[in-house]
């Protein structure tokens, strides 16, 4: 199957499913000039920022999955530091500014119609700015992690909660 590209960006043959003799799946590749189209995941960043003990989740304003919770992300800008782009994303989604204080965890996700995604996680901590909801929040809150909602929108968001409730029991968060 031919992936986001049907011609070639460069030289604009059509593109054909070939097996390459280091690979054993199909990829799209130019018969004129060599092109190979590599569909690979696209990054996004996100934060995990408590407050009083609570955590920060965001209702999705659009789609997919409007209604939806998940932690405040998204995609990294071409030629943006991944960092940045969660400062970015959680001033941008809550009005909250924050300081990054560490990594917390880097997740697969293929259940986004828009990409396959590759999920970064950072700790951060509130140094400025009132919850408000942003661009793409139509909902913003802290949650007791005994009671988050349950209708979490993507797979890669939930894994991480996961994560982030054993942390919190293990005394790591």
């Amino acid at each position: 199957m031919i992936g986001k590209f049907e011609y070639c960006p460069l030289c604009a043959a059509r593109l054909e499913d070939r097996r390459l003799d280091t690979e054993d799946k199909m990829r799209p590749v130019c018969p004129r000039c060599g092109f190979i189209h590599y569909d690979n995941p696209t990054p996004a960043a996100g934060v995990v920022l408590f407050s009083e003990g609570q955590l920060l989740l965001v209702q999705r304003k659009h789609e997919p999955r409007v209604g939806m919770w998940t932690l405040p992300a998204g995609f990294v800008e071409a030629g943006e530091e991944v960092p940045a782009c969660v400062i970015r994303e959680t001033k941008e989604e809550t009005n909250i500014d924050t300081e990054i204080i560490r990594l917390f965890g880097v997740y697969s996700a293929f259940d986004d119609p828009r990409a396959s995604v590759i999920l970064i996680l950072y700790l951060a901590r509130q140094i400025a700015g009132e919850l408000e909801c942003g661009d793409d929040a139509s909902d913003a809150g802290f949650f007791d992690l005994d009671n988050l909602p349950k209708d979490i929108a993507f797979r890669a968001h939930r894994a991480a909660l996961a994560d982030i409730k054993k942390q919190v029991v293990r005394g790591l968060l």
